[in-house]
């Protein structure tokens, strides 16, 4: 069965990994802002602003099989240098403007769709700097667990939590060789992610393999948040 997935934010990045391997068998949607790709019949730009969102494009069709939001933030600061106001601009950039997009989202989701979020891998394991970012990713997972609760079965709900992923967000971390190594080294698995680990694990959770799966919190990381090989 042809689906229609939604991505917010897939212009880049693990968003356009997850829409380009989606592509040759789905209709999928990209709202975001801008689109520099070569044209894909099964792929529709939609010119779409996260932060001032007021209702769904129309060219959007009425059901959607599947939504996936990338949009995210990679503010790592010491506690002490964070304002409350920095606490704020991440849990809207992560949290709200997902809600909100949601609520338009899930009234248009037939039985056996399926919800994709993001979250990382600091939520379950502390690391120093990522109290806010921490804070707004921990949001999604408490809420997709209620959620997936609340919508099963018809809709399942998952979120994956990646380490660190070599995305444009991430550019500042793995701007140089000597950066790429360590970050490399802290990983079990000796390297951090590309785009395609994360998206092939939203691909799983999109379609009918994972159909046994919802609430799950899915460490796509390295294995960093569960394996100690000091």
């Amino acid at each position: 069965m042809k689906k229609n997935i939604l991505l917010v934010g897939g212009s880049y990045g693990i968003g356009y990994a997850i829409a380009d391997l989606l592509a040759g068998d789905h209709q999928i949607y990209i709202a975001s802002r801008s689109y520099d790709h070569s044209p894909n019949t099964n792929i529709t730009h939609v010119p779409f602003d996260v932060d001032n969102f007021t209702s769904l494009p129309d060219v959007i069709p009425q059901e959607i099989h599947g939504f996936v939001f990338c949009p995210g933030s990679i503010n790592l600061r010491p506690f002490k240098m964070l304002s409350v106001d920095s606490f704020k601009e991440d849990l809207q950039i992560n949290f709200v403007n997902m809600v909100t997009i949601l609520k338009e989202v899930l009234p248009r989701m037939p039985q056996n769709s399926s919800v994709v979020l993001f979250s990382t891998v600091a939520v379950q394991t502390g690391m120093p700097f990522h109290t806010s970012v921490a804070a707004a990713k921990g949001a999604i997972e408490g809420f997709a667990r209620s959620l997936a609760a609340e919508y099963a079965p018809k809709v399942r709900v998952n979120v994956i939590a990646p380490s660190l992923t070599d995305t444009p967000l991430a550019e500042k971390l793995l701007n140089n060789d000597v950066k790429k190594e360590k970050m490399s080294a802290r990983h079990p698995l000796k390297r951090y992610g590309t785009p395609t680990d994360i998206a092939n694990a939203a691909v799983f959770l999109l379609g009918q393999t994972a159909s046994w799966v919802t609430g799950q919190i899915i460490h796509v990381d390295g294995g960093i948040s569960s394996l100690n090989l000091n």
